[in-house]
């Protein structure tokens, strides 16, 4: 569980790609940059100033009426008048059209939500680019998946007060720093095999933003080696914008130590350039 040897400047050069790459994402014209509201659907149909139509959470799923003049675009369709998306999946969305922009239509903790995303929005507008670390090699570690008997429930808490996320956990990786070995619970990443952990250490709310950063991870391989690179620890939505619903990590993903990698907070929340 040591740190790698690299050549430097293909480190770098990877590095800084992957940075472009994710603040592409994040302040695309739809990404999360562009979002204007978080609305929580209601079982009374209710319109708001930047989506069209009245929009209700049934036992049947969320459900939109459109008025004459109203229109959504749903794969490539225009659709008028009542229209039911059915029940949406835990951390599931979709994404119909209006105009210029998408109407995120979404389930977290349970909750049936809203999120129009239009490219217009100021903080996209606005936007330039997030702080990091200089990508280092040290941070970049050889560890070891010790996986659970079972996957595990795990729940956690959210960047929305009294919201909770649960997130199957697979197992727990493990690294070296400094001649001390730590444990993060992971939960499944979006590829298939591959992990993501959630953590806090000792730079947040100084350095890096309070709340959580993100570590992707690939799948393990047959000896159960994991590559963690901590210059990749990435922000969350909710290190940008109070509009996101993004999970806290779990108590034991807390660090004791100083991850001096990755994003740092971001020049919207105050910080440093």
């Amino acid at each position: 569980m040591t740190a790698q040897v690299v050549d430097h400047a293909d480190f770098v050069r990877e590095w800084e790609q992957w940075h472009r790459e994710h603040e592409e994402v994040l302040a695309g014209p739809h990404g999360f940059l562009a979002i204007t509201s978080l609305r929580w659907l209601s079982a009374e149909p209710e319109r708001f100033e930047d989506a069209p139509g009245a929009w209700s959470s049934t036992v049947g799923g969320v459900v939109v009426e459109l008025t004459e003049g109203e229109e959504l675009t749903i794969d490539g369709v225009a659709v008028h008048g009542r229209y039911d998306f059915g029940v949406i999946g835990e951390r599931d969305s979709v994404y119909p059209g209006f105009g210029d922009a998408v109407i995120e239509v979404a389930k977290r903790g349970g909750h049936d939500i809203l999120r129009p995303r239009h490219p217009g929005s100021v903080l996209r507008t606005a936007f330039t680019r997030t702080p990091a670390y200089a990508p280092d090699p040290r941070w970049l570690r050889t560890g070891r998946f010790v996986p659970f008997g079972l996957p595990r429930a795990v729940t956690v808490g959210a960047a929305v007060e009294g919201l909770e996320h649960v997130y199957d956990s697979p197992g727990q990786v493990e690294f070296e720093l400094d001649g001390t070995v730590h444990r993060l619970t992971a939960f499944n990443g979006t590829r298939p095999g591959s992990l993501m952990a959630l953590f806090t250490d000792a730079t947040s709310g100084v350095t890096t933003y309070a709340a959580n950063r993100a570590l992707q991870i690939a799948a393990p391989d047959a000896e159960g080696r994991v590559s963690l690179d901590f210059n990749r620890a990435a922000n969350l939505p909710c290190a940008y914008t109070d509009l996101a619903t993004c999970p806290l990590p779990p108590v034991e993903n807390r660090l004791p130590v100083a991850i001096e990698a990755g994003e740092k907070i971001p020049l919207e929340r105050g910080g440093q350039p």
